[in-house]
């Protein structure tokens, strides 16, 4: 059985609308709930087939109001925005870091095929202005 690293810190920063997780591989995201709100991995958004799945729009602005730990395998986030029916596994919320630009890139397209655009500056390009780096993943094991 594959061990999937598990979070060590789950830290809400408000202000700035982040999420940042540590992993006890040393892995370490800092994710916007704009990005985790888009990639719910609830049915109302990715709906039971990939032709049901319900692209998001207008959540430039979401918080997150509540977490709430699922037993030792996932947390369930409450978003301003009312929606609350996404359980992030531990293994997703790695995922979601360590694939944020391809998974970013794939969001704004699929919005500009929509014809659709965000009306707010990119938060992935603030949080790397402010200094901060979305993803730091472990160096690998040299043999």
């Amino acid at each position: 059985m594959d061990k999937h690293p598990l979070p060590t810190e789950l830290n809400l920063h408000q202000q700035s609308r982040v999420l940042e997780i540590a992993f006890d591989d040393g892995a370490h995201f800092r994710l916007p709930c704009e990005y985790l709100r888009v990639y719910s991995p609830s049915a109302e958004v990715r709906g039971h087939t990939p032709d049901q799945a319900r692209l998001q729009v207008g959540k430039e602005d979401v918080n997150i109001r509540d977490m709430q730990q699922i037993g030792s395998y996932a947390v369930k986030i409450v978003f301003d925005d009312g929606h609350k029916s996404g359980l992030y596994d531990w293994q997703y919320l790695y995922k979601l870091g360590r694939g944020w630009q391809p998974l970013w890139q794939d969001y704004l397209s699929r919005l500009a095929d929509v014809g659709r655009k965000r009306n707010a500056p990119d938060p992935f390009d603030a949080m790397l202005a402010r200094g901060e780096r979305p993803s730091e993943l472990p160096e690998p094991l040299s043999s």
